[in-house]
Formats: C-alpha cells, sequence, structure tokens
C-alpha cells in the first residue's frame, strides 16, 4: 500500500466576478456582514470565516460570467432569511429542507448578490428525538 501525500490543505479562496465592484462590495460587505480586508479599483478581499471572498473585475471575457455557488453556513436560518430580507437582500425562495442525514436535515435558503449570481445560505439543525 503506498503512501499519498495530502496537496490540498483546505479552501482558502473563492473568486466572484462582478461588474459593479463597488455595489458588489456593499452587497457582500454591507447586507451580508463580511469583514473587508482591503480592495483596489479592481478588486475587493473580504473574510468569511477561514475562507476568503475575491470580488473583482474580470480581466478577460471569459471569466465574465463563471461563479461558483457559495453557500455560507449560518447558525439560525430562518433568523437570517427574515433579517436579510429587511435589507434588501433577494431571495428566490424561502427556508427549506434540502436533505436529512441521520439525525441532521439540511436547511437552505437561495438569493440572488447584486450581480445576479445565485448563493444560499444553509443551516444543519439536529431532529428532536
Amino acid at each position: 500500500m503506498t503512501t499519498q501525500t495530502k496537496v490540498i490543505q483546505k479552501v482558502g479562496q473563492i473568486g466572484v466576478p462582478v461588474q459593479n465592484l463597488e455595489r458588489a462590495l456593499e452587497f457582500y460587505r454591507d447586507k451580508l456582514g463580511l469583514q473587508l480586508l482591503f480592495h483596489t479599483d479592481r478588486l475587493a478581499l473580504l473574510q468569511c470565516d477561514s475562507v476568503r471572498i475575491l470580488l473583482s473585475l474580470p480581466e478577460k471575457e471569459e471569466f465574465a460570467q463563471s461563479s461558483s455557488v457559495i453557500y455560507f453556513q449560518v447558525e439560525d436560518l430562518t433568523k437570517t432569511y427574515h433579517e436579510l430580507k429587511e435589507k434588501g437582500v433577494s431571495f428566490i425562495d424561502k427556508p427549506h429542507i434540502v436533505g436529512k442525514m441521520e439525525q441532521t436535515e439540511i436547511w437552505m435558503a437561495f438569493f440572488k448578490d447584486t450581480e445576479d449570481h445565485t448563493h444560499a445560505f444553509m443551516s444543519e439543525v439536529q431532529k428532536q428525538s
């Protein structure tokens, strides 16, 4: 049996292409509450626990529309949903169960950012016996 070296340690940063950096920065910093580390005229770097979110104006057209779905984990999804809805976050749906693993229910609510990317808030809830 061969020993395989672990190459990937963790996800350190997720890039999100934007069309309007100031508008996106206001959304992620002011509405979602992510900590701004720094920004320039072409990019902004925010902290979300141990992962950085890089908002950037695309350098090439081929990067303009590509984006991953970011699942932001929260403790109380219903509370987060109502608080952010009041702040003007555009939700696609209401909090709902997407799956169950033994005694854990996985809840999600999907939303759009200012750049029309779809992301989600998620919460893992322990079922009461």
